[in-house]
């Protein structure tokens, strides 16, 4: 018994962590260009999960086809959506940052059915495609336009998490059949996106040169425990409680994304953007099959 909710402290310390990403994002943003939250992100989650492996004695990978694999990873995981993020939150909420974050398992089925073409998609999958994207409409206001968004903004939100749901097939396809301990795959991911980001980062990192504590702890957090120790907080949730369950955080986080926005931010949440975000955990849940309300044809 005591195994079994053993790893629910450590469950929701994940979702609130990675719920409050998007509000150290936007902290960030007063001292650091969009490049720069990526690279600080990247490199400080790195620097906090290569101690961890040189603590625990993990080798990380150096052959050149092991880093090739990990490196397109960081590509899709860290460097593009770090980038897409902080530069979609310049003109956008976090609440609504973290409501189009919830859009990733969706993203991430289209990959896996893109991937695997002769695979047929499940009568539930397509409802869910189907219920999910509503819900995005429905988060956007999309008989409004898209309000006071700009266009780019969410088109890049959308990319970002476009990025995230290729990123699972790729791992899984070129990347966990190496063999690799998961604590060295992400610590040399983090690795190689940060020496990515680190040219651009020199050209045009920090925007303004006043430093003041709030943005500054905001960038601490979002490195060492966003980017850093939430992976292995996610792995411990796996290994103890299975990766349905592990998974299922991305449920928690647009919550908590919202809750924070509004208490900590203090911006505004428009009637049609928490309807919006249910509809989409709906469709989810769905095409997850997590809810049984759709009967496969036998």
């Amino acid at each position: 018994m005591k195994k079994s909710s053993s790893w629910l402290p450590t469950y929701l310390v994940l979702g609130f962590v990675w719920g409050c990403s998007f509000i150290f994002i936007k902290s960030g943003l007063e001292f650091l260009s969009p490049v720069g939250v990526a690279f600080f992100r990247c490199s400080l989650g790195a620097l906090t999960l290569y101690s961890y492996a040189k603590y625990k004695k993990i080798e990380l990978p150096n052959n050149l086809k092991s880093l090739l694999h990990i490196w397109i990873v960081s590509l899709l995981l860290n460097v593009f959506p770090g980038i897409f993020f902080a530069l979609a939150e310049t003109e956008v909420t976090s609440i609504l940052a973290g409501i189009i974050n919830a859009v990733t398992p969706l993203m991430t089925l289209i990959a896996i059915l893109l991937v695997n073409r002769s695979e047929q998609p499940k009568r539930s999958q397509i409802i869910g495609l189907l219920i999910g994207f509503a819900g995005v409409l429905i988060v956007l206001g999309a008989w409004n336009g898209l309000g006071d968004n700009p266009w780019w903004a969410v088109a890049i939100l959308l990319l970002a998490v476009t990025c995230y749901g290729f990123s699972f097939p790729y791992t899984r396809k070129f990347v966990i059949p190496l063999g690799i301990k998961s604590e060295a795959i992400v610590a040399q991911q983090l690795i190689l996106a940060s020496f990515t980001l680190l040219p651009i980062y020199l050209i045009d990192g920090i925007s303004f040169n006043t430093l003041e504590t709030g943005p500054v702890a905001s960038m601490l957090a979002l490195g060492i425990f966003g980017s850093g120790f939430a992976y292995l907080w996610n792995f411990k949730v796996m290994q103890i409680a299975g990766s349905a369950i592990a998974s299922s955080v991305t449920y928690l986080t647009p919550v908590v994304a919202v809750i924070v926005g509004i208490l900590f931010l203090g911006e505004h949440i428009t009637w049609n953007e928490p309807i919006g975000a249910v509809v989409v955990l709906l469709g989810a849940a769905i095409a997850q099959e997590r809810l049984k309300l759709v009967k496969q044809r036998q």
